[in-house]
């Protein structure tokens, strides 16, 4: 059974990013536990503003930035929903899971939590969501805002995530700034167990796309439990395919790794 780490940029994110994704892969240093690499790619794309993550972040209809993140182990998961000011939320949600009673951690309570565990005040806002907000008070004026928050102004580049399998253990990692534009205190896919990510003793699973969706049909759980009944990348098709809106996925099993995605999306993997 091989170490791999893979790594997806987004639904929506063009391919033309694998070569950076693959830079981030063989600048990692090959050390620690599953998780620990998982989390490693992750930290480095919330560092890069290219991704929608971490300083790459888009902003709420107000203004704000708020992070979600979720790292998951076969036994642990933790994740924080609506954090504000900070660098690296998916370093946050793993010491939720490993230093706090709790799985899940929010809003207010979330960035409290965050200064508590060391992690400094960091103001994720770029000219890119500088831009985006410009924007969206520009089509406010002239009446052009769809219905319902269609993503036209979405960023190209949505979730990051990582899934890995190290020394036959498996882990995954996932973090994003939303969709935009959406409502403060939004959730989508990517913080909630079995929706945006899933790990256990079989594989791990990432999901992309749009969160709501993706949600409500759980669909990282649902390729988890089918890992075993046949190949992984038939699992993966056969659940990505039935989305009318953009979804993919990063999956791995003991034998196994596959991305897809009914849209683009840029990813990359790595032997250990």
């Amino acid at each position: 059974m091989e170490n791999i780490v893979v790594i997806h940029g987004g639904a929506g994110s063009p391919s033309s990013l694998n070569s950076v994704l693959k830079e981030i892969l063989s600048n990692i240093i090959y050390n620690g536990t599953a998780l620990d690499m998982a989390i490693k790619p992750v930290v480095a794309m919330e560092n890069n503003s290219i991704f929608n993550a971490g300083t790459g972040s888009v902003p709420r209809i107000d203004g704000s930035i708020q992070m979600d993140a979720a790292v998951m182990i076969e036994n642990g998961f933790g994740s924080v929903i609506c954090i504000e000011n900070v660098s690296n939320p998916v370093l946050v949600a793993r010491d939720v899971m490993e230093k706090s009673p709790h799985i899940m951690i929010s809003g207010d309570g979330a960035t409290e939590f965050a200064r508590k565990m060391g992690h400094e005040y960091y103001n994720p806002e770029t000219e890119k969501s500088k831009n985006m907000m410009i924007k969206f008070k520009e089509s406010l004026k002239n009446n052009t805002i769809p219905e319902k928050f269609q993503f036209m102004f979405k960023s190209s580049e949505d979730t990051v995530g990582a899934v890995s399998r190290i020394n036959g253990k498996f882990a995954a990692a996932v973090s994003t700034g939303g969709s935009f534009p959406m409502l403060r205190g939004r959730v989508g896919d990517s913080p909630v167990i079995g929706a945006g990510i899933f790990a256990g003793n079989k594989g791990a699973v990432v999901a992309t796309g749009i969160g709501e969706e993706i949600a409500k049909s759980l669909l990282s759980y649902r390729i988890y439990e089918a890992i075993g009944t046949e190949k992984l990348s038939d699992i993966v098709k056969k659940e990505v395919n039935k989305f009318k809106v953009s979804a993919g996925i990063i999956a791995i099993s003991e034998e196994e790794q596959f991305a897809y995605s009914n849209t683009d999306m840029a990813y990359s993997m790595q032997q250990y």
